[in-house]
């Protein structure tokens, strides 16, 4: 990690729940910060507000455009919005695509032609109002593995330095806190109990049941399991144990498309993909 990309983690620590606008005066003096964004995401240390900054058409869109009017298995805007993707022979950015719509809406149809294969989809830092987030995994590695490399010599501000040592203070009291907070234990009881391991089928039965009772419609969000399972298992082991749920044909992972229903936590707590948007809802077989 470079100086450049530490005084950056140490200045979104200082911010309200590790979270800033990246156009804010807390990054006002940092040069080249879309590039420490990139690099510090790449690495999950950080996430950021992302959005399509190109698009190219597909064979298998390609071959969707030849079809009868009445075969097409899209809507006619999504239609409208392939077509004038295919009329550029590389990559095109989404303003230059004309169209009616809105940008918002147009952004969104992209992700949806791209999860469906039908064009190819480039995902970058989103140019206005943007926002940077640090990610548990940041938290993680700045709490338990960060070490400054030897024989570098970075100007550390005593307030940069200041963020850094609540940090831990705030990440210390808080793993107390939890090793404190026990279950009454009698005298009949043996001392020392492990936890029981969560089986792959009663995850599904946990989801069954979380779908019941919120009324998603077999359409869970992730964000409700993994706030049912803390702290007992991780964001890791949790996606592992979907993925195998869904190669044994028993669940569905499925891309969020509607991204304002949700805050930047909930849509974070989803499963990230090397294109498009994260994997968000869970369905049951």
């Amino acid at each position: 990690m470079d100086t450049n990309e530490l005084k950056f983690l140490l200045k979104l620590l200082g911010c309200e729940n590790y979270r800033s606008t990246l156009s804010g005066n807390v990054f006002k003096s940092f040069k080249g910060k879309n590039t420490i964004c990139q690099n510090l995401g790449d690495r999950e240390i950080i996430d950021f507000s992302r959005e399509v900054a190109s698009v190219r058409i597909l064979p298998p869109g390609q071959a969707l455009l030849k079809l009868d009017a009445v075969e097409v298995p899209i809507e006619e805007k999504e239609l409208r919005i392939l077509e004038n993707v295919a009329k550029v022979s590389g990559k095109i950015a989404p303003s230059k695509i004309k169209s009616s719509l809105k940008a918002a809406q147009k952004e969104e149809i992209l992700r949806s032609l791209s999860n469906r294969g039908l064009i190819e989809a480039e995902i970058k830092l989103k140019k206005k109002k943007a926002e940077v987030w640090l990610t548990q995994r940041g938290i993680e590695f700045l709490r338990d593995d960060f070490s400054p490399k030897k024989g570098t010599n970075p100007t550390i501000s005593l307030d940069l330095l200041n963020n850094y040592l609540r940090f831990l203070r705030k990440s210390l009291k808080s793993q107390s806190q939890q090793a404190t907070v026990t279950e009454p234990i009698s005298n009949t009881q043996p001392v020392a109990q492990k936890s029981k391991t969560i089986s792959d089928e009663e995850i599904l039965q946990i989801i069954q049941k979380l779908d019941r009772e919120l009324g998603t419609k077999d359409y869970l969000p992730i964000f409700h399991l993994r706030e049912q399972l803390q702290p007992s298992m991780s964001r890791h082991e949790l996606d592992q144990i979907l993925f195998k749920l869904q190669a044994d044909d028993k669940i569905e992972l499925s891309t969020l498309q509607e991204a304002s229903a949700y805050t930047p936590e909930q849509i974070e707590s989803g499963i990230k993909q090397n294109v498009g948007g994260p994997l968000f809802f869970i369905s049951v077989f």
